[in-house]
């Protein structure tokens, strides 16, 4: 899931992201704050992310812990590579992502993104 997700966001595939997020999606930034709304959440990485910024993840970083009657919760470690500066240094950030599971469909419900 965390791959499908991400190659959506790392090729701007918005359609894709969009059935990814809950309705309900809770988006904790550590520097931008929470924001509750999957419009400007859209929005928001189609215009700051999309062409400009890459997201890699961290092999072996990922830990998955599975929550009963809900879905699972995934931590883990991924670096963001700036295209517009590509000699820039990364560092890499810590994430959770609360995956909610409906029927047979993975929602993302929370994330919690810590740089």
């Amino acid at each position: 899931m965390d791959k499908a997700f991400f190659d959506a966001y790392n090729s701007c595939d918005m359609k894709t992201q969009a059935a990814f997020y809950s309705d309900e999606i809770e988006f904790f930034h550590d520097k931008a704050g929470l924001l509750k709304d999957k419009a400007t959440l859209l929005a928001t990485t189609e215009k700051n992310i999309c062409n400009k910024v890459t997201r890699h993840l961290i092999p072996n970083s990922i830990e998955v812990y599975p929550i009963a009657d809900y879905g699972a919760i995934e931590i883990g470690y991924h670096w963001f590579f700036n295209k517009q500066e590509p000699d820039e240094p990364t560092k890499a950030s810590k994430f959770m992502i609360f995956w909610k599971k409906e029927n047979d469909t993975w929602k993302v419900t929370k994330v919690v993104s810590l740089h």
